[in-house]
């Protein structure tokens, strides 16, 4: 039996200046913000699964610095209502993909609740 989950989400991208955009009935979502999530999700399934050892295992494989992959695996840790939040195109402008690879981020929820809401 197969356990794994596929979500389709109907999405038209268009551009704003350098920023590319999913065009939708909803709010704008970055793209490559979802993107980045996406993968670091999928990068933290090989880690738990023992596929890849580690994040410079999986930077090798994917012919990336290691510091992209780990500053990646870090989104896996927002709060999941963060995390709803930004896949529903709700962030605020200024919160980045860049942001959260430049940034630390807390592992503490609330802490990062605020963080989110100082941007607003």
């Amino acid at each position: 039996m197969n356990d794994d989950l596929e979500t389709f989400v109907p999405l038209i991208f268009k551009r704003r200046g350098v920023q590319r955009l999913a065009a939708t009935d909803a709010p704008a979502h970055d793209t490559t913000f979802l993107e980045g999530l996406g993968r670091a999700f999928y990068w933290q399934k090989l880690l738990d699964s023992g596929a890849m050892k580690s994040g410079s295992e999986i930077a090798i494989n994917e012919g990336l610095h290691h510091s992209t992959v780990n500053e990646l695996l870090r989104l896996t840790l927002l709060a999941p209502d963060i995390i709803d939040r930004l896949m529903a195109g709700r962030q605020p402008r200024r919160l980045t993909l860049m942001w959260f690879q430049r940034n630390r981020l807390p592992v503490d929820w609330q802490a990062q609740r605020d963080i989110i809401a100082s941007f607003e």
